[in-house]
């Protein structure tokens, strides 16, 4: 497997990368996908959290992940990749981006296929640039702290480097993926890169209490940035079949034949999340750098973190997403409610519950199960509610 080549950002002396405006040569890959099977009934394959506004700015995941990668990339820098059925409703609410700037997929081969697609085809248009994968349902706060990560980033990627940005672990989660940093690369540009040692998927309790306490580990945010030619080159060498197929719809992207050739290639594409495809297998052999992320992040996998984003309602910790007039709360403390069906809520002497009412399904849990939601889908599909989903 071949190791990161000598580039320019190496050499001395070199200018640091400018603090301000879009960094030349990048673009910004946006995956959206997934149905959010934690954050059900509200989040559905229909409707997914990147679509919803969860944090009650007036901004949904989406708008808000584009809102943020646009100083970077520029106006024209940003491509969504997103499934058939979520176009339309993703042009809604974006109508700044181009008529090229999102790609359909045909149906869900994960993150690998998205990304590796969009990577493929803004080589065959421009040449070998620089990209980035930001996941379309993240929270993420401080933009100045965001946006001088990404650039020491995109300065490690122009090395040779796939480059990932480890977010500092603020508990022991065991909800998240971790990622471990080594020595410093000594990239002129690029002075907190560090090298990655390895990644590790959702630890148990315990070892993430040892991560923690280590200093050497943070969250993987699922954040890579690369130069294309780098990111494919290594999927060429990992998983052969799968690039040869990304390369085949990339030809075909703008041209007549494009339908024709999705219809043909993209079914038997591997499924496989970028992180086992690329990241883990590349790490191992030196090629992965970690920038260490200082800003504020969150993947709002459940209703239990989604409570975090959320401003308390009164002085009883209760967290309303929606309106609050809908919802009564009479002795109530640290409850997250969602209300959506019109009707008032009655909270009576509760505490730590998730109540979510929709217009035909009413979940009720407490936040400390709020990880298992996935099996609650898993049972309204085995018991054929398929309209549910």
């Amino acid at each position: 497997m071949s190791l990161p080549d000598p580039a320019p950002d190496r050499a001395p002396g070199r200018a640091p990368v400018p603090a301000a405006g879009p960094v030349d040569g990048f673009y910004a890959i946006v995956p959206a996908g997934g149905a959010g099977t934690r954050l059900w009934p509200l989040s559905r394959a229909g409707a997914p959290k990147f679509l919803h506004d969860l944090t009650a700015t007036g901004r949904t995941l989406l708008q808000a992940t584009v809102d943020r990668l646009e100083p970077l990339a520029g106006p024209d820098g940003v491509v969504l990749v997103t499934g058939e059925r979520h176009v339309e409703a993703a042009r809604a609410q974006l109508p700044g981006l181009g008529d090229d700037a999102v790609l359909a997929e045909p149906s869900p081969r994960d993150s690998m296929a998205a990304i590796g697609l969009a990577a493929a085809v803004l080589e065959q248009r421009h040449g070998d640039v620089v990209v980035g994968s930001f996941a379309a349902d993240q929270v993420v706060s401080g933009q100045a702290a965001f946006a001088q990560a990404v650039r020491e980033a995109v300065v490690a990627a122009r090395a040779g480097y796939v480059v990932t940005i480890g977010i500092a672990a603020s508990r022991p989660s065991v909800a998240f993926g971790y990622v471990r940093s080594g020595a410093p690369l000594g990239l002129g540009g690029a002075p907190t890169a560090l090298h990655a040692e390895g990644f590790t998927e959702k630890p148990d309790a315990a070892t993430a209490r040892e991560y923690l306490a280590s200093g050497e580990y943070r969250w993987n945010a699922g954040i890579f940035v690369a130069r294309t030619s780098v990111l494919l080159g290594h999927l060429a060498e990992l998983r052969p079949a799968l690039h040869a197929g990304l390369r085949e719809i990339a030809a075909a992207w703008d041209t007549p034949d494009r339908a024709a050739v999705l219809a043909r290639v993209w079914p038997g594409l591997e499924k496989i999340a970028i992180d086992h495809a690329v990241a883990e297998p590349v790490a191992a052999t030196g090629g992965v750098a970690v920038v260490p992320g200082t800003f504020g992040w969150d993947d709002v996998g459940d209703f239990n973190s989604l409570a975090a984003l959320l401003p308390s309602v009164g002085e009883s910790g209760d967290k309303v997403l929606g309106a609050a007039a809908d919802v009564l709360r009479i002795e109530t403390g640290g409850n997250v409610v969602v209300p959506g069906s019109g009707r008032t809520i009655t909270l009576l002497g509760v505490d730590d519950l998730v109540v979510v009412d929709t217009a035909d399904a009413l979940l009720v849990t407490t936040r400390a199960r709020a990880q298992q939601v996935k099996a609650v889908v898993d049972a309204v599909r085995e018991n054929g509610y398929e309209e549910l989903l």
